[in-house]
């Protein structure tokens, strides 16, 4: 019953990846989107594309909607925290994405909740701890893990979202 659940590895094993950030997250999104390209994946970047003052919802609402969409298959997202993102592509439809600063909560975020985002916060790893959160979340593949209770987050907001519809 996953629904919203397109998390799809080719058979390659490379997926197109959207990344962002806002200003905090700008040197960090830049490192990440650099070893992601290495590794084989095909990045769209969603900005912010310098050190000037990004508002991080807007790029998490863009990364959020090309999932949906299916322009992209799964997301990077950083901010000073990673909190905020999280918060802001979590607004979306559809959308679970997973704060993640290590790699255990990175393969979490895959195998238990079938997140389409991880978040990272800049100004709580650095680079190198970045790329191997980045490397675990990518390396791992939804095989249906807690599929009963990502089917209850799915079917609340499907609630929330008919009892929203009902009100206007």
């Amino acid at each position: 019953m996953i629904r919203g659940g397109k998390n799809k590895v080719k058979g390659s094993g490379l997926v197109k990846i959207g990344i962002g950030s806002d200003h905090n997250g700008f040197e960090l999104k830049e490192a990440i989107k650099s070893f992601v390209e290495k590794q084989g994946h095909e990045v769209s970047d969603f900005g912010c594309h310098s050190c000037d003052q990004t508002d991080y919802p807007d790029v998490a609402f863009e990364v959020a909607s090309a999932i949906s969409n299916e322009k992209i298959e799964r997301g990077i997202l950083i901010c000073g925290t990673g909190i905020g993102v999280s918060i802001a592509a979590c607004k979306y439809p559809g959308i679970r994405a997973a704060l993640t600063h290590d790699v255990y909560s990175a393969e979490r975020a895959q195998l238990s909740n079938n997140a389409q985002i991880i978040t990272m916060g800049a100004q709580i790893i650095g680079i190198e701890v970045g790329k191997k959160v980045v490397e675990a979340y990518l390396n791992s593949q939804w095989n249906g893990g807690s599929e009963r209770k990502v089917n209850k987050i799915i079917e609340k907001e499907i609630e929330m979202a008919s009892k929203h519809d009902n009100m206007k």
